[in-house]
């Protein structure tokens, strides 16, 4: 039972870890525009998913199929809207953290992705109406009292990570609206989405045709690696964890990419900074304490 249970704690661990070291491929491939990385992202991205979806989840697509047949017409018509607008959030999203990652800091896009859960909170609080308990308000306050000091610091840097923040949170938002779908096959109707809104100005602006063999590698893992295997991960974590378990091991992401800035980059980090960044950890702490206990009790009750 503990082993069976560990490979999905273990499932849920990696993906994390990945996307925090997605900054080395990136910072490989630095000398290209951020615009032209996205552009080759999601083109080898959309053909990884589709020939992932059409091969091993066939089952899944013709359901989803099925279901949207189902739909009276104003609630395809949302379903449509609430799709658009998500491969919009998700667009937006990958660019700005490639040029964050690339052209501003690691720092900025690592402290974006510790932002993010907190202003997924908020956004759902303002735009869906959910409850924020005492607690809760308390941890977001902290946490903008923290974004506030490091703007103090470097402005710049601040607004790039609430922008890639941002983009993310609506994102999750979004996502939540919409149910009832399989979540990989929609990320497949997204990538579409997202390369037909990037294709004019790939048309209109792009460089010519990249031919380096070291570029497509890395293109290759970004679109692999960090895309498509950690998704499956992730879904198969969720078959034996509950999401609240998953929604702590999500701040492995930011601190992998902190470790990553400072540690492989060598970025370097102020007494400024430091207390900024402990006060958003405590920040984290305090919005994640019920969670933590919930997850803690459940734990030592299946251990006894």
């Amino acid at each position: 039972m503990a082993a069976s249970k560990s490979k999905y704690f273990l499932a849920g661990i990696i993906p994390y870890i990945i996307w925090g070291t997605m900054s080395i491929p990136l910072r490989s491939i630095k000398y290209f525009p951020p615009q032209e990385i996205l552009y080759y992202r999601i083109f080898i991205s959309i053909l990884m998913v589709w020939t992932t979806i059409l091969l091993f989840r066939k089952d899944a697509l013709k359901k989803d199929i099925s279901y949207v047949k189902l739909l009276t017409s104003k609630r395809k018509i949302k379903l449509l809207l609430l799709t658009v607008f998500s491969a919009l959030l998700i667009t937006g999203n990958w660019f700005t953290y490639i040029y964050a990652v690339n052209s501003v800091s690691l720092k900025a896009a690592a402290f974006a992705y510790m932002v993010c859960p907190l202003l997924t909170a908020l956004c759902g609080f303002l735009i869906l109406k959910e409850r924020l308990t005492k607690t809760k308000v308390i941890a977001i306050v902290i946490a903008f009292i923290s974004i506030i000091l490091l703007a103090t610091g470097s402005l710049h840097e601040v607004i790039w990570a609430v922008i890639i923040a941002s983009f993310y949170a609506l994102y999750v938002i979004t996502l939540k609206v919409i149910q009832n779908v399989d979540k990989f096959n929609f990320l497949g109707v997204q990538l579409i989405l997202s390369g037909l809104i990037m294709l004019p100005m790939y048309l209109l602006s792009s460089n010519s045709f990249p031919t380096e063999s070291f570029f497509w590698w890395h293109i290759f893992l970004i679109a692999i690696v960090f895309t498509i295997i950690p998704l499956f991960l992730n879904s198969y974590a969720l078959v034996g964890m509950p999401s609240s378990a998953l929604g702590i091991l999500i701040y492995l992401n930011p601190i992998v990419a902190f470790a990553v800035a400072f540690f492989y980059f060598k970025e370097k980090i102020d007494i400024h900074q430091l207390f900024a960044y402990l006060l958003l950890l405590l920040s984290i702490f305090i919005f994640n304490l019920q969670l933590l206990k919930s997850v803690f009790t459940r734990n030592s009750n299946h251990i006894v």
